[in-house]
């Protein structure tokens, strides 16, 4: 039997975190009204060099081994072995709600959501991460969109081509925004939160401090206007190199 749900989670090196995720995911499926044979889970291996795959294996996830270094190109790698027809996308740093597929299964079941996000809180605050936190929801209620566990049909994944995989970063953004242009010809809406919230890593404050978001934020506009060259040497130094 097809699985209703296959939930895609690219990963490189993320032995460390992975357990984490997937404990949280085992919940999320024990709880799910559909049984947790409804969902299959896809850890995308970025070509890792530490236990990554093993421990995807050894936890019952199917395995895709991606050898692009795009993190749209990865997302696109999981749900090209997927079986399901709703897929969803979550980051192996996140941990996931338990109720996370009965929301997304409310959402879609209407017939007015074409797709979005659950929306996330974060696994730890401080000064800086609270109000980092105020500027992106600020951000999320202009343009109506968010991030968590992303999620849309399958149907639909396929028409747009997926992430677009020319982009280093933004590719969620991109990918939501197409859904919302394709809903909008079929009177659908996107989800900008549910009731169950992704609990977000904080492992990049940890490492550049609680302010460097807002620092960098502030930054990009100049960035994009004077030195565009430093967007795309920000994004891989901060998602790729490390």
């Amino acid at each position: 039997m097809k699985p209703r749900f296959s939930l895609v989670i690219p990963a490189r090196n993320e032995e460390a975190l992975l357990p984490r995720l997937l404990d949280s995911v085992d919940a999320a499926r024990r709880r799910y009204a559909g049984g947790p044979e409804g969902i299959e889970v896809i850890v995308a291996d970025n070509d890792s060099t530490d236990a990554t795959a093993r421990i995807a294996a050894a936890r019952g996830c199917r395995v895709a081994r991606v050898e692009k270094r795009v993190i749209a190109a990865v997302r696109n790698g999981g749900a090209a072995v997927a079986r399901g027809e709703i897929l969803a996308f979550v980051d192996a740093d996140f941990q996931i709600h338990p109720d996370t597929f009965d929301a997304i299964d409310r959402a879609l079941a209407t017939g007015r959501v074409v797709g979005g996000a659950t929306g996330t809180t974060v696994e730890r605050w401080s000064i800086g991460i609270a109000v980092t936190y105020v500027f992106m929801m600020s951000l999320v209620r202009l343009l109506r969109m968010n991030t968590g566990v992303v999620f849309c049909r399958r149907a639909d994944f396929d028409a747009l081509a997926g992430y677009d995989e020319e982009r280093l970063f933004a590719e969620d953004v991109k990918l939501l925004w197409d859904l919302r242009r394709l809903g909008r010809a079929r009177g659908q809406r996107l989800v900008a939160w549910t009731r169950a919230p992704a609990i977000a890593s904080t492992r990049k404050f940890d490492a550049r401090g609680e302010w460097h978001w807002l620092v960098a934020m502030v930054r990009a506009p100049a960035w994009l206007l004077f030195s565009p060259h430093r967007v795309e040497g920000f994004a891989r130094e901060y998602w790729y190199d490390r």
